[in-house]
């Protein structure tokens, strides 16, 4: 046994110095190039200054907000800039104790789907309104990767006010992006996926070249924010990555990394990098409307949910629709255009002045920048080398603007400062790169720490970046940090862009596992904020807008208990007579009418969570009591001086009890 436990051991000793060989070839080619192209340590790129330039003394304010993908906590997160420092967790797709929401009855619908109450996804990308191609601080909108959803949060009160289910839809990663005046948001799938009635959904998965499609959705974005299915665009089995609208000369074109073109449903690491080159899918939504209004679509069934918040009601609700209307570019020769792509593309980017369309694949040593105008000539003179499933692909060289050589290893995205300059993030060098837009030279680069995925400069993905600052959102931290065991936080650094060579002068963990964020003006949403809700416009069905009004009713086995608050109790604030086998339903109205006073309410032995209700709203927590006692309330919030008396009792009896149902409040001792 010791003799064949000896080679085992020889064996296994080999097989993992053959591996060690492999991996330290691999890293000796990453560490030559990056000595060769990096500077030599970090302080060759940062300041003196740094603290000076990021320090936000107290009392005033960020210059910009930057609003943060959460990726697997289903979150956003407001983050100030240049301090980093962070001011909100913003629940959209996952319930949230802090304030209750998907706890309370009336957030609750927001998280409905055709799948159930989900309460959890996947948020990778952010896009914040534009209005001719600039940020107007109106919405933010963010995706669902899981279960295909789209957001959209009110910059105004910062809370989730409407949620749109994707149908004939699967990994809705490639969204949420939106055109120049946010006519539409985009969400295409990134898994295709057979699509149609439950006989064609029942499809062996060999069968993908020929039964798996994909889907682009078109949501239309009306002038008060809310969303709905325009038309979804039927498209060949590939996976989608990231997308950007044109602007300026493109406005009315939209473009769509997308790989895996090889077509595999197995081991894709393998099998969908085989081709030298992806696409750039080229969409003229402007063409596929005018074919929609003039009633080229197709009607088909689709079951999704439509989640829509009402603030003068404090109430969500869910609305199950059931068709969507459907457009097959493959019948038309004028909607879909392919351009060749470097494989395995992810960015794909549009300049400022929508001349330039910027290409990211993951797996070239090289950025292909497209241009605008050559890609319309070669539409124009049919220069096409081929088709893809039926639709034109473009010949790569018409469309070529040119190709930044030696940019860094894995280009991932691409932004912009608004004087002429891309700045490039590459996970594999683990670095980002500043170029000429015209030229396509490398001016400028600087290490991040480490393998960066997405970066954003406030502004640019827009028709006018604040190219003051650059912030990079790495996936690796291991030695940055303070270690927190085997999962470490994930980390963004800022750099300062404002001069000819970008600085280092921030590193700052995040929340989540950021992917993409945006950022704006700060002036922008300053004197937008609600500060609090008038209780003269509370239109809650439950809402109690005065202590006369505070009561209990019951209703069969459901008690109702119109509940306000206002520093520091509760009314009422003895309650009885309520039975095992009871519902009940406390319906908290805060009273305050001024600003920052919210006031928490809990209950021992509730399964949900809290409530946070903010000044002049009123929500709802719904209680079941499984036990005989006498069970307090008291408020989470901390509201006054008094905060620690600010709470109540409710006594339970058996099901069969005899108790009355009754009230009380400041009747001590009688």
């Amino acid at each position: 046994m010791n003799n064949v436990f000896q080679i085992n051991k020889i064996i296994t000793m080999k097989i993992n110095m053959q591996i060690r060989l492999t991996i330290y070839i691999i890293l000796a080619m990453v560490f030559a190039y990056s000595f060769s192209c990096k500077p030599k340590t970090p302080g060759s790129v940062s300041v003196g200054d740094a603290a000076s330039k990021v320090y936000v003394a107290p009392g005033q304010y960020d210059e910009f907000y930057n609003i943060v993908s959460g990726g697997f906590n289903g979150q956003m997160s407001v983050v100030g800039l240049p301090s980093g420092r962070v001011f909100k967790i913003l629940p959209v797709f996952s319930v949230h104790p802090e304030n209750g929401y998907g706890y309370s009855e009336e957030t609750k619908p927001m998280l409905n789907t055709s799948f159930g109450f989900v309460p959890w996804d996947d948020l990778h990308h952010i896009a914040l309104s534009t209005t001719k191609g600039e940020h107007d601080g109106r919405w933010a909108f963010g995706n669902a990767n899981n279960t295909p959803r789209v957001a959209r949060v009110d910059l105004t009160t910062f809370k989730t006010v409407e949620i749109l289910e994707i149908p004939h839809s699967s990994g809705n990663h490639s969204s949420p992006f939106i055109t120049e005046n946010t006519e539409y948001v985009v969400a295409s799938t990134r898994f295709s996926i057979p699509i149609g009635d439950e006989k064609s959904r029942d499809v062996p998965i060999n069968t993908y070249k020929e039964n798996f499609k994909g889907t682009v959705s078109f949501i239309k974005v009306a002038d008060d924010g809310e969303m709905s299915i325009a038309f979804q665009l039927v498209t060949p089995g590939v996976n989608f990555d990231l997308a950007r609208a044109g602007k300026g000369p493109s406005h009315g074109w939209f473009f769509f990394s997308c790989y895996n073109t090889e077509q595999a449903y197995s081991l894709l690491e393998v099998n969908a990098s085989q081709k030298d080159k992806d696409f750039i899918m080229a969409v003229n939504w402007k063409k596929a409307e005018e074919y929609i209004k003039a009633g080229k679509g197709k009607t088909v069934k689709a079951k999704y949910a439509h989640n829509v918040f009402d603030d003068h009601t404090h109430t969500a609700t869910s609305t199950i629709m059931d068709e969507v209307v459907q457009l097959d570019p493959s019948e038309f020769d004028d909607i879909i255009y392919y351009i060749p792509c470097p494989k395995s593309p992810h960015g794909c980017d549009v300049d400022p002045t929508g001349n330039y369309i910027v290409g990211s694949g993951k797996l070239a040593a090289l950025i292909p920048v497209f241009s605008f105008n050559k890609f319309i000539t070669a539409i124009q003179n049919k220069d096409f080398e081929g088709e893809y499933d039926g639709l034109p692909v473009i010949r790569y060289e018409s469309a070529l603007h040119g190709e930044v050589k030696r940019p860094g290893l894995g280009p991932l995205h691409t932004e912009f400062d608004g004087r002429g300059y891309g700045y490039t993030s590459m996970f594999v060098s683990s670095e980002i790169v500043k170029w000429n837009i015209e030229t396509l030279e490398v001016v400028d680069r600087v290490p991040t720490y480490y393998s960066i995925g997405h970066l954003m400069i406030p502004g640019g993905c827009t028709a006018k970046p604040h190219g003051k600052y650059v912030v990079a959102y790495n996936k690796i931290t291991k030695d940055r940090y303070l270690p927190t065991g085997p999962e470490l936080c994930h980390s963004a650094q800022l750099y300062d862009i404002s001069g000819d060579k970008m600085q280092l002068l921030l590193d700052f963990p995040t929340i989540g596992e950021p992917h993409y964020a945006e950022a704006l003006p700060a002036s922008m949403l300053m004197n937008k904020q609600v500060k609090f809700y008038r209780l003269e416009d509370n239109q809650h069905p439950h809402a109690a807008k005065g202590e006369s009004q505070a009561r209990v009713e019951r209703n069969g086995n459901k008690i109702h208990v119109y509940l306000t608050s206002i520093r520091s109790h509760f009314a009422p604030d003895n309650i009885e007579g309520v039975k095992i086998g009871d519902e009940v339903y406390f319906h908290v109205t805060n009273l305050e009418q001024d600003w920052d006073v919210p006031h928490g309410f809990a209950i021992k032995g509730a399964n949900t969570a809290e409530l946070l209700v903010m000044p002049g709203e009123t929500q709802t927590l719904k209680w079941i009591p499984d036990r005989v006692g006498v069970f307090p309330f008291y408020c989470t919030d901390f509201c006054s001086a008094l905060h620690q008396e600010m709470q109540g009792y409710l006594r339970v009896s058996p099901a069969n009890s005899n108790v009355e149902l009754q009230f009380s409040l400041g009747q001590n001792g009688q």
